[in-house]
């Protein structure tokens, strides 16, 4: 539970430093390329990349140690840690709706920590890691195809695409248990977990740029959370504490509304003025 707290505090806080270091550095003109160079110029755009990695390590650390479906939640409450740091940093104020979107999540989280179990022992089926791969694969497609919708539609399909696509890196984490580099090659997992999370990253940018981002921000949460939860529990063994089992689902749900109450942070904004969001982080 410690590293899935750690994992969404490094995602939410890095949301933020990447914004400022983006917005102090739109003002040099330039295309999309010029404006990353100049953010990479950035200690606050760089510190944001650091906090990506160690959150992604401490994200594959809590994978290995408890339920996906709490992982998932963590994970998603990420947005509530950049709606704080946001009214902090940037002074976004926060309606009381959102406030108590967080507290919300909060809560929801706090139902999940008293309900969680451990890790499931289960390795899953034989076909589990080629399903992932090839969800990874379909994930590609649907960025393909969502990308030609109409703007009304796009920024959601696309958001659940980016959504699945960290869903396969979720489930990808827990089917790799070998790291000998021979046995690394031979497991279609891995290649699901770089093919996903690849695809995610690209589907969200995407997104993000082209549409909604409260509908794809949204898309991204219900993906990344409600499919990967399942697996756990039918393929892999998760549980939870004795007698809890009603806790931990009032809990995920719980936690996973009140994200959504917060999905407009997927990009931060600042007073009428919006901010550009140049780095994503799952």
């Amino acid at each position: 539970m410690v590293c899935a707290l750690g994992a969404a505090v490094c995602f939410g806080t890095a949301t933020v430093l990447q914004a400022i270091a983006a917005r102090a550095a739109a003002g040099g003109g330039g295309g999309e390329a010029a404006l990353l160079l100049r953010a990479l110029r950035q200690w606050r755009y760089l510190a944001g990349l650091a906090l990506d990695g160690l959150g992604f390590l401490l994200q594959i650390a809590a994978l290995r140690s408890i339920p996906i479906y709490a992982v998932g939640a963590w994970l998603a409450s990420s947005l509530a840690v950049t709606a704080v740091v946001a009214a902090r940093l940037l002074r976004v104020r926060l309606s009381r709706v959102e406030w108590g979107a967080v507290a919300v999540v909060c809560a929801g989280l706090a139902m999940l920590g008293l309900a969680s179990g451990t890790e499931g022992e289960e390795p899953g089926p034989d076909w589990l890691s080629y399903a992932m791969l090839g969800v990874a694969v379909g994930v590609l497609v649907l960025g393909v195809v969502g990308g030609r919708l109409p703007e009304r539609g796009r920024a959601l399909v696309l958001g659940l695409g980016a959504g699945f696509g960290f869903g396969v890196v979720e489930v990808a984490v827990r089917l790799i248990d070998d790291l000998d580099p021979g046995a690394l090659f031979g497991n279609p997992a891995t290649y699901a977990l770089l093919l996903g999370g690849g695809a995610a990253f690209l589907s969200l940018t995407s997104a993000l740029q082209r549409g909604s981002v409260t509908a794809a921000t949204a898309g991204m949460v219900i993906g990344e959370t409600i499919g990967p939860a399942v697996v756990g529990v039918v393929w892999l063994g998760d549980r939870t504490r004795e007698g809890l089992a009603w806790l931990a689902v009032a809990g995920f749900v719980v936690a996973v509304a009140g994200a959504l109450g917060l999905a407009r942070f997927g990009e931060v904004t600042s007073g009428d003025e919006a901010v550009e969001r140049a780095g994503v982080s799952g």
